[in-house]
């Protein structure tokens, strides 16, 4: 993946982010994953570097707070982020085409990923209705309506448990943080995807 900041503006971003109070490093990652939608997460490695830079050039401090190593803008950090409003200005329009630009790129796999799931499946029900013709030539009895309603059961079974855990899932997300517009956009292009795939298995 391209790089995601040009050269010195992460330097510059983290300062914006310290500018509202002290934060951990955690905090400036985990601010900068929801700023980007989820789409892109930071490593530590990649953020304290940066942080030990601004603090020898005097722009942050660190403080400790429990077992917690805070940062905080200094007054010649704030006098740096107002000389720099405009590219500061900058910086966010990049984030904001980037944030597009990944969620794309997502959007695209998926996709991809969903046409060789969709091929998958067809030759998976191409090998059951195979399977199943093959058992009913050697079946001398039994019900087919039985047959039928055991299907459909087992099938609507199926969906039913896969709501569920999923849902489930969704909501234990929900209450740790609100889901990005990303996750919804991948959640709705995922069923969309699978409702095809679904539908063409059980219409062939």
């Amino acid at each position: 993946m391209p790089a995601v900041f040009a050269h010195g503006a992460l330097r510059l971003y983290l300062l914006a982010l310290l500018e509202s109070g002290p934060k951990h490093g955690y905090e400036l990652i985990k601010a900068l994953k929801e700023r980007f939608g989820g789409t892109y997460s930071p490593s530590a490695g990649t953020i304290y570097p940066r942080l030990g830079k601004l603090e020898e050039e005097g722009l942050v401090v660190t403080e400790t707070a429990g077992r917690r190593t805070n940062y905080r803008i200094t007054p010649a950090g704030l006098a740096e982020l107002n000389l720099r409003r405009e590219e500061l200005a900058g910086v966010e329009k990049e984030i904001s085409a980037s944030v597009r630009r990944l969620a794309d790129n997502l959007r695209e796999d998926i996709r991809s990923n969903m046409r060789g799931l969709r091929a998958d499946l067809a030759a998976t029900a191409e090998a059951a209705r195979a399977g199943a013709a093959s058992a009913a030539f050697s079946a001398l009895k039994g019900s087919p309506a039985a047959d039928s309603k055991s299907s459909l059961k087992e099938a609507e079974l199926m969906l039913q448990a896969f709501r569920d855990d999923l849902r489930a899932e969704l909501r234990q997300q929900a209450a740790r943080q609100a889901l990005s517009p990303v996750v919804l956009e991948t959640l709705r292009t995922v069923l969309e995807q699978a409702g095809i795939a679904i539908r063409n298995s059980v219409r062939n």
